[in-house]
């Protein structure tokens, strides 16, 4: 039995890779930054540590837009449709 032959879009499928990496970068980025929140609330943090925390998400948030406009993706396109499960990405 001869197996089908499937053509891949070389270009296609490295763009949906690099959106998935990034949906998931952005993801754990947006948990990172909940929990700063959290604990610049609850006054767990130094204002040197506040500080840096800050720059440092601003920073990924820069470079998360230059990776998105270096592969032709839009901020919506890293939000997967789960389903009835909804988006995977809150919307701000």
């Amino acid at each position: 039995m001869t197996g089908a032959r499937v053509d891949l879009d070389q270009e296609a499928m490295g763009r949906d890779l690099v959106a998935l990496v990034l949906t998931i970068v952005e993801l754990l980025r947006q948990l990172m930054e909940r929990q700063a929140l959290r604990r610049i609330d609850a006054g767990d943090l130094t204002d040197e540590q506040v500080e840096r925390i800050g720059t440092t998400l601003m920073l990924l948030d820069r470079r998360m837009a230059e990776l998105r406009e270096q592969h032709g993706l839009e901020p919506e396109d890293l939000n997967l449709d789960l389903g009835p499960l909804g988006t995977l990405l809150p919307r701000d």
